[in-house]
């Protein structure tokens, strides 16, 4: 009964932890790295053919973005999650294949310039993503489920995003039943449309994030409705844009919420009937997915709005850009308007064009409404960059550059804390990860010292053993010495396909010797065809 941490270990980005228990070889979470990679993940312990079941949290692409990647180097297992998280997933993964797939297009039309230059290899395909679609398990909410003997899950709202969850897991093997909860993505309270985080009464140990673990929000002092309206007010006056990077799932959907307020009360005075463009297929999609969801996902003053027949987050003149024709013509329109596109931390997607028409013009306004990650684009313009590359063109940074402070998806330092403080009794471990390598450390020091938690911050590559109470490796951290390549190798795929055959063998022991005979005269033909 082991937990070992793979990913997100003093780090925001690509959360993954593997849990061994029961004969079966269990991930919670496979995401993807976003921004600067400081740390070297350690490699899961077995072959991705061996994965018997993934355990998914949310759908946000940092705990979810690596499950085709996971499916092309063999996995055939079952993927569970909650029913709104399933169909959040279901375009996101397909939107991140297909940001892989031009990408690698891109640098292979660039690479054609330089002779020898090996052809650069997307990550994973839409093949891969379409396959790991079909392995979705959704699940409802507060529902004990068995996976197989000796292991159950229960998902509870965690207040993050449409869907999210913490994950609680019981795990027996000789008489023995531990329980450890994943807290995934701790929701901030007082969020637009979606419920405040619930508490769990019990557990073990816990793993736990610290995105924020070391500051608070302050987000009582702050009307964001009354903040953004006089943002669109100040920035329109002066006949500039408003372009906002933002998150194409969740952090969208609050921003209309927002919008719809400002424009059903007038806030914005001489500019009636403004246009606000969403410039995302991906957000398009997702806000659909949030009206799909409402009942079982919504909290109660959106439910009171919609009882009203009130949309809570359909805006009067919202313009919806689905081709890229349609997103190349937002920029040639003269009139003030509110542009709304992803990524949200600027890394990719339509939000890069808009910058380049947008950042170069002092009377525009870059809104920033959400987290970003060290070495992204977005933490450079925020933090000040006078200049940046877009494109392979500088650009010059002169637009007004805001933050809407203390809007967040992730609870603060004392949401994290209250959250903790929910079980009845305190946990045998809290072991605190997905936080910045500073945060993760100062984090588990505050709840050991303030508040008595046995908490500790592992590297990835620790491993732990829940029926000793001990931990078995103590790792130390890897700095990555170079940038990780986003570059798959493909001899890399032939070598997992290899894996995964070897798995389906194993899994035929004892089949009829008639059915073996012939699968091992059709392996032996096909390596006669390759030898």
């Amino acid at each position: 009964m082991k937990l070992m941490f793979i990913g997100a270990a003093h780090e925001v980005t690509g959360s993954c932890h593997y849990m061994e228990a029961c004969g079966k070889h269990i991930l919670v979470d496979f995401g993807m790295e976003q921004g600067t990679d400081y740390y070297e993940n350690a490699e899961l312990p077995v072959p991705e053919a061996q994965i018997d079941y993934v355990l998914l949290t949310h759908a946000h692409v940092d705990h979810s973005g690596m499950l085709p990647l996971l499916y092309a180097k063999g996995f055939r297992g079952q993927i569970f999650m909650t029913h709104a998280t399933a169909d959040l997933c279901r375009i996101m993964l397909r939107d991140c294949a297909h940001i892989q797939m031009q990408e690698a297009e891109w640098k292979n039309r660039k690479a054609k310039r330089h002779s020898g230059t090996e052809p650069y290899e997307p990550v994973y395909t839409m093949e891969d993503a379409d396959g790991v679609i079909k392995h979705l398990v959704a699940c409802e909410y507060n529902r004990k489920i068995q996976l197989c003997e000796g292991v159950e899950i229960r998902f509870t709202d965690v207040g993050h995003l449409l869907g999210s969850s913490s994950i609680e897991v019981w795990l027996t093997e000789e008489n023995i039943t531990k329980k450890i909860v994943f807290s995934g993505d701790i929701g901030n309270k007082n969020q637009p449309l979606i419920k405040d985080p619930t508490k769990t009464a019990e557990a073990d140990y816990v793993v736990m994030e610290s995105t924020y673990g070391d500051r608070m929000h302050e987000v009582s002092k702050l009307d964001y409705v009354k903040e953004l309206a006089a943002i669109i007010q100040e920035t329109f006056d002066k006949g500039g844009n408003v372009v906002i990077p933002s998150f194409a799932v969740g952090r969208t959907q609050e921003i209309l919420y927002f919008l719809r307020k400002i424009k059903e009360e007038g806030m914005v005075k001489g500019h009636d009937g403004f246009h606000v463009y969403v410039d995302s297929p991906l957000a398009v999609e997702a806000t659909g997915i949030f009206d799909k969801n409402k009942m079982e996902c919504f909290d109660a003053e959106a439910m009171e709005l919609i009882q009203k027949r009130i949309n809570p987050i359909a805006v009067p003149g919202l313009r919806l850009s689905i081709t890229s024709d349609e997103s190349k013509a937002i920029n040639f329109e003269e009139e003030p308007k509110v542009i709304i596109s992803a990524s949200g931390m600027c890394e990719a997607g339509r939000i890069r064009h808009h910058l380049k028409h947008n950042l170069w013009r002092p009377e525009c306004t870059i809104l920033f409404v959400g987290y970003q990650a060290n070495g992204t684009l977005g933490r450079a313009i925020v933090e000040g960059a006078s200049e940046v590359k877009l494109f392979g063109e500088t650009i010059e940074v002169r637009a007004q550059i805001k933050k809407l402070t203390g809007l967040s998806g992730h609870a603060d330092k004392a949401g994290l804390i209250e959250w903790l403080e929910g079980f009845e009794e305190k946990p045998k471990r809290v072991f605190v990860v997905h936080g910045e390598d500073s945060v993760c450390t100062s984090f588990a020091e505050c709840l050991k010292i303030e508040h008595g938690q046995r908490a500790y911050a592992p590297y990835s590559g620790t491993v732990f053993n829940m029926l000793s109470n001990k931990l078995e490796y103590e790792a130390e951290p890897i700095a990555v010495v170079k940038k990780k390549k986003a570059v798959s190798d493909v001899f890399s795929r032939l070598l997992a396909a290899g894996q995964r055959l070897m798995e389906v063998i194993r899994k035929n022991e004892g089949g009829a010797n008639k059915d073996l005979a012939k699968f091992a005269d059709q392996i032996n033909s096909l390596c006669d065809k390759w030898s």
